[in-house]
């Protein structure tokens, strides 16, 4: 038996979109299943070479929430490609400036780091209140 693959021009037109309130979820449980849903594997069609996933919409970034004491002990690290160029940023404060970064960073980390996981995280769509601009594709709520 041959394995039949699903052409990207047929994918292009069925792409779902769905809505995830982030107020209810813990920052890495809802990370995964955002990152399952954006790579495809909840389809049976399912490729990994293949960028078979849909659009997904997260709203209240502000309101996600960690366990333990990992709201005072995370931080992020970022370069700036110079000697001693290096920054933190702790979780409380990256929540008061881009809380939709926080959700962002963990979701990219879940995905592929190559050109397909590019191409995957720009279905991701982020919001920190609870308003967002894609009412027109009637996104569906879904819950984990």
């Amino acid at each position: 038996m041959r394995t039949e693959y699903i052409k990207n021009e047929t994918m292009l037109d069925n792409r779902d979109w769905y809505i995830v309130d982030a107020s209810q979820y813990v920052l890495g449980r809802l990370a995964t299943q955002v990152a399952k849903i954006l790579r495809g594997k909840h389809k049976p069609a399912f490729a990994p070479h293949q960028d078979l996933g849909d659009f997904v919409i997260v709203v209240n970034a502000e309101k996600v929430k960690l366990t333990g004491n990992k709201a005072d002990q995370k931080k992020y690290f970022r370069h700036s490609g110079y000697i001693g160029g290096g920054k933190e940023v702790p979780f409380r404060r990256m929540m008061e400036k881009k809380p939709a970064y926080v959700i962002e960073h963990a979701v990219r980390l879940m995905l592929p780091k190559n050109a397909l996981g590019r191409k995957m995280i720009k279905k991701l769509k982020v919001y920190p209140g609870n308003a967002h601009p894609h009412e027109a594709q009637q996104p569906q709520p879904i819950k984990f």
